[in-house]
């Protein structure tokens, strides 16, 4: 029997949704986490795995998640013809503040919110709104990332009330949590993941729980502190212009993704479908790799090969722009051959077992596969 984790391949959504429910269902895991980069599809998914919810109980939905349409419940009014009394509204017609003025948030929230930050709020559920103060000023408006957090420790607030078994929340079966920590610092991004692992252990007898991410560090900070519970770890890739997605267990192996995109990169400079973006991904693999060493620069990576000087420079000159993934630009010839020989040095230098994500014709040309197929 092989040791390598198992690949699973899905043509839709509810294909996968209908693989992670049955995680918790059939295999009895408490926590299902999921690595994607950023345009995955994440925040579709969780849409995907709320709906199915709905569906499986007559319309009325099981999962309490936070996502992009989380944050979209809340509004800023900023007082345009005073410019001095900014609020924060809520939409009091989701199921999400279901309750809200029977919960007495205001202590949890403020335990979470002042281990991030130093402002102050206010919630007026006459008007169904919110104000913000930092010392002897009133109805300040706050930082995006300040704006997030505060959304973030609600959030975690209601779910301390859901844990404990809150009437107005007994229809709660599911948390699905898509990247909380977008504007976070690393320092934060710890205490956010600690804070989310330690309410989840309290909630595992009671709530089944998906957390999904592209944050490396916050992903593998909640893997370790979910190590000892029932818990499935998956790397969830999607190709660009692929509506296939693929799901690997990577239980033992929580930072498999790194090695997943040095096997995208690999196969990329295979077909010469090459675009700018790479060598930002090929800097953040060597950067990876030298911290993984202990060493202090990418560069060392790739010391000792030949044109090691060229290559270094390269790496710093052409990995420094803002490329986009979603309006990509190819590389020129001469750059492709130089990207594909900084990539052969470093493939020489270090052995990697890169595996196969993907199939080997183009997704168009390959049937899909029966959900829940391995290779």
């Amino acid at each position: 029997m092989s040791d390598q984790p198992k690949i699973y391949r899905f043509p839709s959504f509810d294909r996968l949704v209908s693989r992670i429910r049955d995680d918790f269902h059939s295999g009895g895991h408490d926590f299902v986490l999921l690595y994607a980069y950023n345009g995955t599809g994440k925040t579709r998914l969780s849409m995907e795995f709320k709906g199915a919810g709905k569906t499986k109980n007559d319309g009325n939905p099981d999962t309490l998640y936070f996502n992009a349409y989380t944050e979209d419940l809340f509004s800023w009014d900023n007082d345009l013809d005073a410019d001095s009394r900014r609020i924060y509204r809520l939409n009091s017609a989701s199921r999400f503040f279901l309750g809200i003025k029977e919960l007495a948030l205001e202590e949890s929230i403020q335990s979470y919110l002042g281990r991030y930050t130093d402002f102050d709020f206010n919630i007026d559920y006459t008007n169904w709104t919110i104000s913000f103060s930092k010392g002897a000023s009133e109805h300040i408006k706050i930082s995006r990332g300040e704006e997030n957090i505060f959304v973030w420790c609600l959030f975690m607030a209601i779910c301390e009330r859901v844990i404990d078994a809150h009437p107005s929340y007994a229809w709660v079966k599911f948390f699905y949590i898509d990247d909380p920590i977008s504007s976070l610092d690393d320092n934060n991004a710890i205490a956010v993941a600690s804070d989310l692992a330690k309410l989840l252990r309290k909630a595992k007898d009671r709530i089944k729980v998906v957390v999904s991410s592209h944050h490396a560090l916050f992903f593998n900070v909640v893997c370790n502190e979910l190590k000892t519970s029932k818990t499935k770890r998956y790397f969830l890739h999607r190709s660009i212009g692929s509506d296939q997605l693929t799901l690997r267990a990577t239980d033992d192996t929580p930072f498999f993704h790194h090695v997943a995109m040095l096997s995208e990169i690999r196969k990329a400079a295979e077909s010469g479908a090459l675009y700018t973006y790479h060598f930002n991904m090929l800097r953040s693999i060597l950067e990876k790799t030298a911290t993984f060493l202990g060493k202090k620069d990418f560069s060392t990576c790739i010391e000792g090969v030949e044109d090691e000087a060229l290559y270094s420079r390269a790496l710093n000159l052409l990995s420094h722009g803002k490329y986009s993934l979603y309006e990509p630009t190819e590389m020129m010839e001469d750059n492709k051959q130089l990207f594909r020989n900084i990539l052969a040095a470093f493939l020489a230098k270090h052995q990697f077992d890169l595996p196969e994500l993907l199939n080997e014709a183009a997704p168009s040309l390959v049937p899909a596969p029966e959900e829940g197929s391995t290779l």
